[in-house]
């Protein structure tokens, strides 16, 4: 339970400091940290909880790295829908808390968005349902590779949740003008139910695309990892 619990508390720290950088900080007035910033707040937000819960609980905080360690042998089958449920409770609360938060200024309209991820005209972009496909594919497969490899015995030691914090940082920085970005389904969960309507008629995309990519991550890396090993 230990394990579950630290799931919990640090995928609602990566929604409430990812999506609340997005929903609270982004546009300020004049001050805004705009894309660059949201991008960092995601990054740091795994950054800081690997470092905290790291030794705790592995700190996945997304169901789609969950499956990509079980598939590259990394992670049991038995505790995944154990962690896949903690990941997606702690982002839904975490977007109820920004939800509070959000709505204590006057104007605010959850229809506009709310950080939540899309495609077509909801993307940010304007990009497609088939280029938005392709990027939360390709996007969590890198993470993938970038989580494992960090990970890896052989690797550096000490040093992963840099690499795995800038990792996703990089993603941010590429995919957010398409999809918003994912790469999580817990993150998407956690914003989309307080939008409802396109939010969560669009979510599956959000839920698929990563796990697909976090499979072939894995693969990808215990593939080019194997003569190693």
């Amino acid at each position: 339970m230990k394990k579950y619990g630290a799931e919990f508390v640090g995928t609602f720290w990566l929604v409430l400091g990812g999506c609340g950088s997005a929903v609270l900080a982004a546009a300020f007035p004049d001050v805004g940290i705009g894309l660059l910033g949201v991008a960092f707040a995601f990054g740091l937000t795994v950054l800081t909880m690997a470092f905290a819960i790291g030794h705790i609980s592995g700190c996945h905080l997304n169901p789609a790295v969950s499956i990509g360690l079980w598939a590259g042998g990394r992670f049991p089958a038995k505790e995944l829908l154990p962690y896949i449920v903690a990941q997606v409770l702690g982002g839904v609360v975490a977007g109820g808390v920004l939800y509070l938060i959000a709505t204590g200024k006057a104007g605010f309209d959850v229809s506009a968005g709310f950080a939540s991820n899309g495609y077509g005209a909801h993307s940010p972009g304007g990009y497609s349902l088939q280029a938005a496909l392709i990027t939360e594919v390709v996007m969590t497969m890198m993470f993938l590779l970038i989580i494992m490899g960090a990970t890896d015995k052989r690797a550096p030691q000490g040093f992963a949740p840099i690499a795995i914090g800038l990792g996703l940082t990089l993603i941010h920085l590429i995919s957010i003008p398409v999809t918003n970005t994912s790469v999580n389904p817990a993150r998407s969960t956690g914003v989309a139910l307080y939008v409802g309507g396109w939010a969560t008629s669009q979510l599956w995309l959000f839920w698929v695309a990563p796990i697909i990519g976090g499979v072939l991550g894995a693969a990808i890396y215990r593939f080019i990892a194997s003569d190693n090993t």
